[in-house]
């Protein structure tokens, strides 16, 4: 499977960021959505492998977003990407169908760590 991305995320600062990380690591960043309906909907018709998701959007927060995207069996691995503080949304989101959390601020390297282990 290619290694195509979407970036979910409110902040313009931090999808410009995760672009740059993940376009330097060689992975295809097909879309960036800046609301949780953008995003769900960018999701279903890109298909991508992995969607860096924000736990808190304008419109709705991250986990109805992964259950919608679980719901619609869509493939994609998923990493909530949260301020620390929010472990049991986090975990919430874990059982829901996300497949890892990646804390802010993180690092370059961080980020691939989490991209190796799903």
């Amino acid at each position: 499977m290619a290694k195509t991305v979407l970036i979910i995320d409110d902040s313009f600062y931090m999808r410009s960021v995760l672009r740059k990380y993940l376009e330097e690591a060689g992975y295809d960043v097909v879309g960036e959505a800046e609301n949780g309906e953008m995003g769900i909907d960018m999701a279903l018709s890109l298909k991508p492998a992995v969607i860096t998701l924000d736990i808190i959007l304008p419109d709705m927060i991250g986990l109805d977003i992964v259950k919608a995207l679980r719901k619609e069996n869509l493939e994609s691995k998923i990493i909530l990407v949260s301020v620390v503080g929010q472990l049991d949304v986090i975990k919430k989101g874990l059982q829901l169908g996300a497949n890892a959390y990646l804390m802010k601020p993180f690092n370059e390297e961080q980020l691939m760590e989490k991209l190796k282990t799903i």
